[in-house]
């Protein structure tokens, strides 16, 4: 990612090992643009999904209605259609078909251009257990670095 974060999705690392990431772009409409660039967007519990026609959707990516748009918003939790070559298209399909395997929108930023990308990645759900491990890695980072830091005192 270079650019500007526009919305991050914590709770994915948290729950999935991430494959591979791959970068799409998102058809939106002139109001949902200008609140995303506000930083109206939500990426908490959304997954993506490929349709029977070989397109790729993104499911409960809220953008919430820009302030100025009066009637010309659109519903916020409506279905955002994502771009991508059909070849990508074509190789993700054919990751997804493997088991446990799913398409989940990481992050959303704005590019140098001005244009709004999304991050998907391709992410294998964790189990309780790898849960528990990460926390416990994490606690100890943290402890270390606290101990660290008094000692340089």
């Amino acid at each position: 990612m270079n650019g500007k974060l526009v919305a991050q999705n914590k709770k994915a690392r948290h729950d999935y090992f991430f494959e591979e990431i791959i970068e799409c772009g998102m058809v939106l409409t002139g109001t949902e643009i200008k609140s995303a660039r506000a930083g109206g967007v939500s990426l908490r519990d959304s997954f993506a999904k490929i349709d029977d026609h070989g397109e790729v959707w993104a499911y409960g990516v809220h953008i919430s209605p820009y302030e100025q748009g009066n009637r010309f918003n659109s519903e916020p939790m409506r279905a955002k259609k994502l771009l991508l070559h059909r070849s990508e298209i074509r190789k993700i399909n054919g990751k997804l078909m493997q088991d446990g395997l799913t398409l989940i929108p990481v992050q959303v930023y704005l590019n140098p251009k001005g244009k709004l990308k999304m991050e998907l990645a391709i992410a294998r759900g964790k189990k309780l257990y790898d849960k528990r491990e990460d926390i416990a890695k994490r606690d100890d980072k943290r402890r270390m670095d606290r101990e660290f830091k008094n000692r340089n005192r």
